[in-house]
């Protein structure tokens, strides 16, 4: 009685051995690094890797080591001096076509890494750095697409030859909700055509005609109330979009970028002390240009400083100069829709672009007349740069032009057209959603900031820590003197839980928070409670004249029924707070599930097992308990 199996032993060894090989990478500490990674235009290669490798090394700055990853590349050092100097150098080399960031990155050996094992990631409370709280103005991004409504209504009521005297927006207001578009019309015949236009062309519009008093003949178009919660869900999206691609210029290694409720942002940048510096990045913008290639000077001329009146030198991604007109025939604001995809024509990636009634007004106007001709597309990025002045870093506004595209105007284009010329699948996605989320005119406003600062967070840690290992130590020694030789069984169960879950939480990659540690406190309680009810009952079962071996067996089935209830409510407790939790509340509830499970296995199956070992296969006269 009271045996295992050899396969259930080898099965615990296995288990205990991978969580204590996963949990290993959080005991060394960072490395100082660079974290090198590619606009828009550009990729991570090997020959970045040298490029970056020969400036060093002209430069006589040592590395430990350098690695090309996940679209990045990570040059490590001995310390932050080091570190510090090599990004002007790296900088330098590189140019404005890569991100260089400062980081601290895991110093776990390579052969821990190999097997894909990482330490879990600190969260804001616990490393230091900076807490936004941004709002999206919903109102501007509703009036934006009202704006292209009503644009396109003109167009195609002059098209269609219906009479209006006004398309304007409604004042009036119903239950906070946009008024929609009033449009005037000069008789009711006309308006009635207006109504007919609008049903069969504008699906997201619903009409209605208000009451008047001045006889006037007009009908309110109204965006219909699902379409204006997908604009608010796509407005929302696109600038969690574009602050993912701006934090990636701050080089933070595990930011929280996270939607709180319809209309917010939470954006927690762990490492980052300057909240300055940060707020300037992440307003940073990205825009279109469509212009005209000069076709008849010569760009080599102007690049030697004879730049013909009239037209502006480009640099192509090329690197060959390129003359395009002054006049801008389309900028980005006209774009409500953009797509990536593959060319049918040539399998390279696309990017489709859609515009409003004025924007594809100016495009069709603009290309009839320049068939043959070739159309220039720039992308104009704003960014903040930190530039050397009198020997001191300043901050500097740089607005960076690129033409990414030139191709011959084969037809009069329109409302829908294809940008092609892009390098990448991923950059065709990129400026697709940088294209949507510039025309969305959304904007961001930051109603509450916070700084932590990183001593602050070392001694959230310390005391986090010391809190861990008080609450471990007291439950060992009141365990140990209360049940004897079954409470060392617990104690060693307990030590294991700990390791798996810290196991649990860096093979998931989690963001342990202050909440999170409680977690783990509060997991230590629980898995101690399952081993007293076993051992109660185990002392209940000897009270009631069982034998001892009797009494284990009884201890562990009929407790089980009661443990499994008990963990079971609390990981429906669990969920329900990570489902409609955020932040840290998420991370308590992270820890605490992963707790519950590793404890139910610990507390059951490998105490079992441990007791087995020691009294398994006896005659006893009595236990120790």
């Amino acid at each position: 009685m009271n045996r295992y199996s050899l396969w259930k032993y080898i099965l615990i060894l296995f288990l205990i051995g991978l969580g204590a090989l996963y949990a290993l990478p959080n005991l060394y500490d960072k490395d100082p690094a660079l974290q090198i990674t590619a606009s828009t235009s550009a990729e991570i290669s090997e020959l970045t890797e040298f490029q970056v490798g020969n400036a060093l090394d002209e430069a006589k700055i040592a590395y430990e080591s350098m690695e090309v990853g996940n679209e990045k590349l990570v040059v490590r050092f001995d310390n932050e001096d080091i570190q510090l100097r090599a990004k002007s150098i790296v900088e330098k080399s590189l140019g404005r076509n890569y991100i260089v960031a400062l980081n601290l990155v895991p110093a776990t050996p390579m052969w821990l890494r190999d097997l894909g094992a990482e330490p879990m990631f600190l969260g804001l409370d616990l490393r230091g750095g900076v807490h936004f709280l941004m709002e999206v103005d919903m109102d501007a991004a509703i009036a934006k697409a009202e704006n292209s409504y009503m644009s396109e209504l003109r167009s195609q009521m002059r098209e269609n030859k219906i009479r209006y005297k006004t398309i304007t927006s409604n004042k009036s207001t119903i239950e906070g909700q946009s008024g929609g578009i009033l449009i005037r019309f000069k008789d009711e015949k006309q308006r009635d055509s207006g109504e007919e236009l609008i049903d069969n062309n504008f699906p997201d519009l619903a009409v209605t005609i208000p009451d008047s008093s001045t006889n006037e003949s007009q009908l309110v178009a109204s965006i219909k109330e699902q379409v204006i919660l997908d604009t608010k869900k796509l407005a929302l999206q696109q600038n969690i979009t574009i602050l993912r691609k701006r934090v990636n210029e701050i080089g933070v290694a595990e930011p929280v970028i996270q939607q709180q409720g319809l209309e917010r942002i939470v954006v927690q940048l762990p490492g980052v002390q300057d909240p300055g510096e940060a707020e300037k990045i992440l307003s940073a913008t990205a825009t279109l240009e469509f212009r005209l290639v000069d076709e008849d000077h010569d760009p080599q001329d102007a690049s030697d400083g004879r730049v013909p009146a009239g037209s502006k030198l480009y640099s192509q991604r090329s690197g060959l100069p390129i003359l395009l007109k002054k006049q801008v025939l389309l900028t980005g604001d006209a774009i409500i829709n953009a797509a990536s995809g593959i060319d049918s024509q040539s399998g390279g990636p696309n990017v489709t672009i859609t515009l409003d009634g004025r924007g594809a007004k100016r495009m069709s106007h603009g290309t009839r007349d320049n068939v043959g001709k070739r159309l220039a597309v720039v992308f104009i990025e704003n960014k903040i740069e930190n530039v050397e002045k009198d020997g001191e870093l300043v901050q500097k506004k740089i607005i960076v032009e690129e033409v990414i595209n030139a191709a011959v105007i084969q037809e009069e284009l329109g409302k829908r057209f294809q940008i092609t010329g892009l390098d990448s699948t991923k950059e065709a996605r990129t400026l697709a959603l940088l294209l949507r989320a510039g025309a969305l005119a959304a904007p961001i406003y930051i109603i509450e900031e916070r700084t932590v600062g990183p001593s602050l967070g070392q001694d959230s840690i310390d005391k986090g820590f010391k809190s861990v290992m008080i609450g471990f130590v007291l439950v060992l020694l009141f365990m140990a003197v209360y049940y004897r030789v079954f409470g060392l069984v617990a104690n060693v169960a307990l030590a294991l839980n700990l390791i798996l879950v810290v196991a649990m939480l860096s093979l998931l990659q989690a963001t342990l928070t202050l909440p999170g540690i409680a977690g783990i406190v509060l997991t230590i309680g629980m898995a101690v409670d399952a081993n007293v009810l076993i051992f109660e009952r185990i002392r209940e079962e000897i009270r009631n004249g069982n034998s001892p071996q009797a009494s284990i067996h009884a201890g562990y089935e009929k407790a089980f029924s009661t443990i499994a209830d008990a963990n079971i409510t609390t990981l429906i407790a669990a969920l329900v707070l990570f489902s409609f939790g955020t932040g840290p509340v998420k991370g308590f509830a992270v820890t605490l599930s992963l707790g519950i499970i590793s404890s139910m296995f610990t507390a059951i199956i490998v105490t079992r097992g441990l007791v087995n070992l020691i009294y398994g296969g006896r005659r006893l006269e009595k236990l120790k308990i």
